[in-house]
């Protein structure tokens, strides 16, 4: 299993951080041991003291593929939900300065919060995918899959141009705008449409 994701895919993220917005998808890989257990809760790690959440639809690949078209992209999932992209933001920007890779900030354990998968075929249009995140009962953001940059199905083909696609991969496809810092207590729930995908505790 590997979990591959996406940066920069929403114009109002990619402003808020002062970013350039890039000519073509932004990639980075997330290690298997990223993966938080399930029922388990999250520890602020102790390398970083601003650590974000970043909510992002996230996709589950069903299948082997490799140079897959995207008109037939649809065909490698079934199942959608919404995760966090945790990432300790201070760390993340030494490491740019510096221009070193983003992996230490990224990737460390427990940084990617996988919600309970749900078919795709009971969300409607996952291009006009409604999704949301709450801090302590406040909502903290609230996308739409109708502004990505590059949709789901673009994602999965540009992707398995350069990385073959394999059966429980992950693809977490970007955040939209209103990232913040996470502290100790905080409860963290993410919504896609009405339906809970995960409920989090802070550590």
């Amino acid at each position: 299993m590997k979990i591959i994701c996406v940066g920069r895919n929403y114009t109002a993220h990619i402003a808020e951080l002062n970013n350039e917005r890039p000519d073509e998808p932004v990639i980075f890989i997330k290690p298997d041991s990223a993966v938080l257990p399930k029922q388990q809760d999250f520890y602020l790690p102790e390398f970083s003291n601003d650590v974000h959440y970043e909510a992002e639809v996230i996709v589950k690949i069903k299948k082997v593929g490799k140079h897959i078209s995207e008109r037939f992209a649809g065909n490698y999932y079934d199942e959608v939900s919404l995760g966090i992209d945790f990432t300790a933001r201070d760390l993340q920007s030494k490491l740019k300065a510096k221009g070193l890779p983003w992996e230490k900030s990224k990737g460390f354990d427990g940084s990617a919060i996988i919600g309970k998968w749900m078919p795709k075929s009971e969300l409607g249009d996952l291009d006009n995918l409604d999704f949301s995140l709450y801090r302590n009962g406040e909502q903290v953001q609230n996308g739409n899959t109708s502004l990505m940059l590059w949709k789901i199905d673009a994602l999965i083909s540009y992707i398995s141009t350069y990385f073959t696609l394999k059966k429980g991969d992950v693809i977490f496809t970007g955040t939209p705008e209103g990232v913040g810092k996470v502290n100790a207590e905080d409860l963290l729930e993410g919504y896609i449409g009405k339906k809970n995908a995960f409920t989090l505790k802070i550590k």
